[in-house]
C-alpha cells in the first residue's frame, strides 16, 4: 500500500509539501496541490485515519455502546441517535463487546453512548478522567465529561403495578430481567415501594432474561400453580410477549384469568388479542436525545442529566377482576 512518502518520491517534492497537498493547503500552488493529487490517485493512496484524527483530536464518528442488538426495542433507539448526530455532520457507529471498547482510549470516535452493561462504571469514570465524552443510558455517573439520559423506570414501574391493584388483583407475579440490567434493578425497585403499601397482596418474583423464551418459561411456571385470577408484570414486553404466547396454548384466558403488563411498548403487543398493556415511551426521542446531549459535551457547552418519561398503555380488554 502506498504511503505519503511514495507520492513525495515520484513528485520529486518533500513529505511536507505532500501533506499540504493531500489536505488542501494554501501553502502550495494549485498545480502543484493537482499534481500531487493525481500521484496519490495514481498510487490508490489511502489516508492513515489514526494519524489523522489524533492530529485534528476529532473523527466526526460517534459510537454506540450496547449489551445487545436483539428484538425490536433497538430499531427506533438507534434511528433516533443516527438522526441527532447526522444532522450535526457526524457519523454513527454501533459496537458490542469488550474489545470494541478500545475505540474510546485509541480515539477512534469522539465520544460514546453506553447501554453496555459489559462497561464497568469504573472504567467509564476512568474514560471520563483522561477527557472523554460520554452519555450513560443505563446507570447513574456523577462526573463532568459524563451525561445521564435514562428512563423514568421507577414511575413506569410504579403505574403498572398500581393499575393492576386498580383492577382488584391480590396476587401478582414478577418477571425480573437479568441481574446486571440497570433498568431490571430500577423497576424491580419501584415494584417493591408500591408492595410495601399494599400488605395484602401476595407477591412472587420470576426471575426472567427480558428475552421471550425466558417469559415463556415464566409463564409455564404460572400456568402449573394457577388456582386463583392473577397479575404479571413482565418487566420488559419481550418477556410479556412469550408469556402470551405459551398461554394462549392453555385453558387460561389472558384478560380474564390472567391481566399481564409489559414494559417499553413495542410495536407487536398493539396486535395481540386482547391487547397487553405497556409502559409507552419513544426510543426514537430516547435516542435522538441522548446524541444531541452528547454533542453537546464534545462542543464543551454545559449540560443537564435528562429522563425520559412514560405513561401508561392500558390492554384494551382488560377488565376488573
Amino acid at each position: 500500500m502506498a504511503n505519503i512518502k511514495d507520492i513525495a518520491k515520484q513528485a520529486g517534492v518533500s513529505i511536507s509539501t505532500v501533506s499540504y497537498a493531500l489536505n488542501g493547503s494554501p501553502k502550495v500552488t494549485d498545480e502543484t496541490s493537482a499534481r500531487i493529487l493525481a500521484i496519490a490517485k495514481e498510487l490508490h493512496y489511502i489516508p492513515n485515519a489514526a494519524a489523522r484524527n489524533l492530529k485534528k483530536q476529532e473523527t466526526k464518528i460517534i459510537g454506540v455502546f450496547l449489551t445487545d442488538f436483539s428484538g425490536s426495542f433497538y430499531g427506533h433507539l438507534l434511528q433516533g441517535m443516527k438522526e441527532g448526530v447526522n444532522q450535526s455532520g457526524y457519523d454513527l457507529v454501533v459496537c458490542s463487546g469488550k474489545q470494541s471498547h478500545q475505540l474510546l482510549p485509541q480515539r477512534m470516535i469522539d465520544g460514546a453512548i453506553v447501554l453496555d452493561e459489559t462497561f464497568s462504571s469504573e472504567e467509564l469514570l476512568r474514560y471520563a478522567d483522561l477527557g472523554h465524552k460520554l452519555v450513560v443510558m443505563d446507570r447513574d455517573l456523577n462526573h463532568p465529561n459524563i451525561n445521564q439520559v435514562l428512563l423514568d423506570n421507577k414511575a413506569g414501574a410504579t403505574l403498572a403495578v398500581e393499575h393492576l391493584i386498580e383492577l382488584g388483583h391480590r396476587k401478582l407475579y414478577v418477571v425480573t430481567g437479568p441481574k446486571g440490567s440497570f433498568d431490571s434493578r430500577q423497576r424491580l425497585q419501584a415494584v417493591k415501594q408500591v408492595i410495601d403499601r399494599h400488605p395484602d397482596l401476595q407477591y412472587i418474583e420470576i426471575e426472567g432474561d427480558f428475552n421471550k423464551s425466558s417469559g415463556a418459561l415464566a409463564g409455564i411456571q404460572i400456568a402449573q400453580g394457577y388456582s386463583e385470577p392473577a397479575a404479571v408484570f413482565c418487566l420488559n414486553d419481550e418477556m410479556a410477549i412469550g408469556m402470551y404466547d405459551y398461554l394462549i396454548t392453555t385453558d387460561i384466558r389472558i384478560g380474564e384469568d390472567i391481566h399481564i403488563i409489559g414494559f417499553d411498548n413495542i410495536e407487536v403487543t398493539q396486535y395481540t388479542q386482547p391487547r397487553l398493556a405497556s409502559i409507552d415511551y419513544s426510543k426514537q426521542k430516547w435516542g435522538l436525545l441522548a446524541s444531541e446531549q452528547l454533542l453537546k459535551l464534545i462542543a464543551g457547552n454545559d449540560v443537564e442529566h435528562e429522563h425520559i418519561y412514560v405513561t401508561l398503555v392500558k390492554g384494551k380488554s382488560m377488565g376488573a377482576v
